[in-house]
């Protein structure tokens, strides 16, 4: 009869050394999932890009708890990856809590994130959108070239990262979804939602990857290429933030019924810099009828969040 303990001790070795292997990148991945919690902390629950934050503090998290039960090939790298990933939502934020213009493909996030119409499952696809679309496959060469490898070599855990997304995804759209659904809403809620998919983003971001990586020796043609995907990603971005919580009947309260947890215009008053956007990134009137000068202290200090993000040695793209 075999003997199974040596198998056994094997085992529990081989766990032992992953854990502590993966130790140093989870810290950094914490690292990413704090700044996420201060930044929701300072943001009303209503707020579209607290809505958005939310879902993303949940996918770190779930990548950072993967990262020593040999879930990925690499852990070092999907732990650089996911840490130079998350610079790119850090800096969209600090840039519009100091009055200055978001990338295009976030725009209009955070220009329409108390807009009274739109549900909150619509601000999380938009967000999901401008990251995955747009910094993803930014974050895929940057990576890359930090580490000196060609991309093909991390496309195993790239995919595997897939399937971490695609459960929460599930689990999120079941929260977000407003119900008992009014039978108006059904059909353009059930459409935007079939439009789009988060394998279909990841997919499309990959074949992105691919082609910055053959214009890495070609900066002007690389930067056009970045900023027509960030154009574009906006546009697709606004298409997703078409208010359908205007055909929802009145909630209780007697603002919308989009399933808020507070009336938009009382949550665009609380909003800490109290200002909408316009489409092309100026400060508007805020909702308590000031306006607010460029440079106004952001939700959680986020000029201060930056300069944390760059001493604190969280890579940044």
């Amino acid at each position: 009869m075999p003997d199974t303990t040596v198998d056994r001790t094997t085992a529990v070795d081989r766990t032992t050394a992953v854990t502590a292997q993966a130790a140093p990148e989870r810290a950094r991945v914490e690292r990413v999932v704090r700044r996420l919690r201060r930044i929701g902390a300072g943001l009303p629950p209503a707020d579209g890009v607290a809505v958005f934050n939310r879902l993303y503090l949940t996918v770190t998290e779930a990548v950072r708890d993967r990262l020593g039960r040999g879930r990925f090939a690499d852990p070092r790298a999907v732990a650089q990856l996911d840490v130079v990933f998350a610079g790119h939502y850090l800096r969209a934020v600090a840039a519009d809590a100091a009055g200055h213009e978001p990338p295009a493909s976030w725009r209009p996030l955070f220009a329409l994130r108390a807009h009274p119409g739109v549900l909150p499952l619509q601000f999380a696809l938009a967000g999901m959108n401008a990251h995955i679309q747009h910094d993803l496959p930014l974050a895929v060469v940057e990576t890359c070239r930090r580490r000196g490898c060609e991309p093909a070599v991390i496309e195993e855990d790239y995919h595997r990262i897939n399937r971490v997304l695609a459960e929460v995804e599930t689990a999120v759209r079941e929260q977000l979804m407003p119900g008992p659904d009014p039978l108006e809403l059904a059909e353009p809620l059930t459409h935007l939602l079939g439009v789009w998919s988060v394998a279909a983003a990841r997919e499309g971001a990959w074949s992105a990857v691919e082609a910055l990586w053959e214009l890495r020796h070609l900066p002007g043609a690389a930067r056009a290429f970045s900023t027509a995907l960030d154009g574009s990603v906006g546009l697709l971005g606004r298409a997703l933030l078409l208010p359908l919580g205007a055909l929802l009947p009145p909630g209780p309260d007697g603002g919308p019924g989009t399933g808020r947890q507070a009336p938009p215009t009382a949550a665009a008053a609380r909003l800490p810099e109290a200002r909408n956007r316009t489409a092309d990134g100026a400060v508007a009137a805020g909702a308590a009828g000031g306006t607010v000068a460029a440079g106004a202290p952001g939700p959680t200090g986020a000029g201060g969040d930056q300069a944390q993000l760059e001493c604190s040695g969280l890579p940044s793209a």
